[in-house]
C-alpha cells in the first residue's frame, strides 16, 4: 500500500532550506522515496511542507532509520521555528 509521510514547519531561513533541499535530492540515498515535493505556503510566507510519496510504509521506515535521513532530518529541526510536525499517512485512494 503506498505510504505518504508530510513533513510541515516554519522557518526564517527559506534559502537554507531550499538549499539543504536540493542537495538532499542531488545526494538522498537510494532506494528512497519515490517523489518529494517541497512547498512554501504562498499565504505565510516561511511555512514549509515536505510531502515524501513511498511505495510502501516499511520502505518508508526503512528509509527514514538510515543514517544519512537522520542527519538531514536533524539539519532541517535547527533551521526550524520551534519543532517540525510529522504526518505519516497510509494512501487510501490515489486519482488521477
Amino acid at each position: 500500500m503506498p505510504f505518504v509521510q508530510v513533513v510541515e514547519y516554519e522557518t526564517d531561513r527559506p534559502d537554507e532550506v531550499r538549499r539543504l533541499s536540493e542537495e538532499w535530492t542531488r545526494e538522498h540515498p537510494s532506494p528512497g522515496p519515490a517523489r518529494v515535493t517541497l512547498a512554501e505556503d504562498r499565504d505565510r510566507p516561511g511555512h514549509f511542507v515536505m510531502v515524501a510519496e513511498f511505495d510502501s510504509y516499511e520502505q518508508a521506515m526503512a528509509h527514514s532509520g538510515r543514517p544519512e535521513t537522520g542527519a538531514y532530518a536533524e539539519r532541517v529541526r535547527r533551521l526550524a521555528s520551534g519543532e517540525p510536525r510529522y504526518l505519516n499517512l497510509d494512501v487510501a485512494q490515489q486519482m488521477a
